[in-house]
């Protein structure tokens, strides 16, 4: 028989029913009975499976035994262990392990106490998203290297050269439109993703594999922990938020970090909402660099309406309040190796996963002019940018957001780099667009974590709220006399 499994470092009541759990047990397992049984307590999913098939009779048994025992820890019964657990190896540690340098671990110590300061800890956030964020993703890499690319390389060398070369070897016009031309291929997928958000995702896969590394994340996740308990989350959702900046359909399936039904229902519809992907950040970014009360107002309203919608959403769903608990890591220099290989990791999840789908979105919109769909739908949205005071070009362009986020940014981009925009139609267009429905991507990815019923209600309130504030945008700036 194998060796039980320690567990005098539990308190005892909880002791006490994985005593009781463990002699209740007839089959015959791999592991001990005390771990089977802790596994249990804490929900192990494979565990579960594996009680219910070998110990039918108790299992019910079993299940009310964990209930009692979690409703003396108020629900948060896998906190109380680890932190027993903690305690256990905080106490190991302290006995066995002796420093004679402790000036590293001051500093750690003083940089932990000031990164996670309910104070000082938001003045070094805003650094972070002002140098990391807007300077060398938002400015850099959708300014300097989208300019370089786009201009030097796709429109002065490749565009022309490629058109030339399809027209002469391809007779028909229709097929020459599927390749060349003002939606083709290559000429507006391929230029879109290689030239537009390619550089952007890169740079900030880059920084994010970053700031991963050095440890940052997990503090501010304790930082914000206050904050998000007011919208019904807690610091642990912060993960899927700083992911959902890389890509929402990512940040989507990371809600499965969260621990009950209701936080990952709130989670994903911020994330459908408000939380921008790198590539429709960074062009967003670009566009405002040059106009700063049009930021101002794009960042306070996309704000205002996560926290508002946040709070609506923690007081209409039912559920207790969350509480937030994770393993603190040490603070270090990032390793240039774990770097390099996490954003390698990343930009080939976006070759292999998103770069497809820019060219999909090409034929499709190929298709849909070839049969005159994609002229219907153009026509069916124009009166709606009319509403918003916005020109009739933006139908394209909130129709190419509804494809990729980040291909409506590029196409916004586009009308920007046309002058075809004031300042108050840039903000207007860039809040809505930002607060606009989720890709097709993140639609489907919604639909498989939070089942199809629940996906279109909330992409029917993504929309109804995006229009909305941007008709109510458009009407106080045009009642105030507002020009940005």
């Amino acid at each position: 028989m194998r060796s039980q499994a320690s567990i005098d470092y539990l308190e005892p009541n909880i002791q006490d029913v994985i005593q009781e759990i463990g002699q209740s047990l007839r089959a015959t397992y791999t592991i001990s009975k005390h771990a089977i049984a802790l596994l249990f307590l804490q929900k192990d999913e494979d565990i579960e499976m594996l009680l219910q098939k070998n110990e039918a009779g108790f299992y019910p048994k079993f299940c009310e035994m964990r209930e009692r025992i979690s409703q003396q820890y108020d629900g948060n019964l896998n906190q109380a262990i680890a932190l027993s657990r903690q305690k256990k190896i905080n106490n190991v540690v302290s006995e066995t392990v002796h420093s004679k340098t402790i000036s590293a671990r001051t500093v750690t110590k003083f940089l932990d106490q000031f990164l996670m300061h309910p104070v000082l800890g938001y003045g070094c956030l805003a650094v972070v998203l002002y140098y990391c964020i807007y300077q060398f993703v938002g400015v850099f890499a959708a300014g300097t290297l989208v300019d370089l690319i786009e201009t030097s390389i796709f429109e002065e060398r490749i565009n022309p050269w490629v058109t030339s070369w399809v027209t002469t070897i391809v007779p028909w016009q229709v097929v020459t439109d599927l390749f060349v031309g003002e939606y083709g291929v290559i000429t507006l997928g391929i230029r879109y993703a290689a030239a537009l958000v390619l550089p952007i995702v890169g740079a900030f896969f880059l920084m994010f594999s970053v700031i991963e590394d050095t440890g940052y994340l997990p503090r501010l996740s304790y930082l914000l922990d206050r904050i998000f308990k007011k919208i019904g989350l807690n610091g642990r959702a912060v993960i899927p938020m700083i992911l959902g900046l890389g890509c929402d359909t990512m940040a989507t399936m990371v809600t499965r970090v969260l621990e009950t039904k209701r936080e990952k229902i709130i989670a994903t519809l911020l994330l459908a909402l408000a939380i921008p992907c790198s590539a429709q950040l960074g062009l967003i970014l670009a566009l405002l660099s040059t106009n700063a009360k049009a930021m101002v107002l794009w960042g306070s309203v996309v704000s205002l309406e996560f926290l508002v919608i946040g709070l609506l959403a923690a007081s209409i769903l039912p559920g207790t309040k969350p509480h937030f608990y994770m393993e603190m890591p040490p603070l270090r220099l990032p390793k240039l190796s774990n770097v390099l290989s996490k954003t390698t990791a990343r930009m080939k999840w976006y070759f292999l996963e998103v770069f497809p789908l820019f060219i999909f979105a090409s034929v499709l919109i190929w298709a849909g002019i070839l049969t005159g769909v994609f002229q219907w739908i153009v026509r069916a949205i124009e009166p709606l940018m009319g509403v918003l005071g916005l020109p009739s070009q933006m139908a394209i362009v909130m129709l190419f957001g509804f494809f990729r986020r980040d291909y409506g940014a590029a196409g916004l981009f586009d009308l920007q780099s046309q002058h075809l925009l004031t300042g108050n139609q840039l903000a207007i267009a860039a809040i809505t667009l930002t607060l606009f429905l989720p890709c097709i991507a993140q639609f489907l990815i919604m639909k498989k974590e939070r089942g199809l019923s629940m996906t279109l209600v909330m992409c029917t309130f993504v929309f109804g709220m995006a229009f909305g504030t941007g008709v109510v945008l458009n009407q106080l700036l045009t009642l105030f006399g507002v020009q940005l």
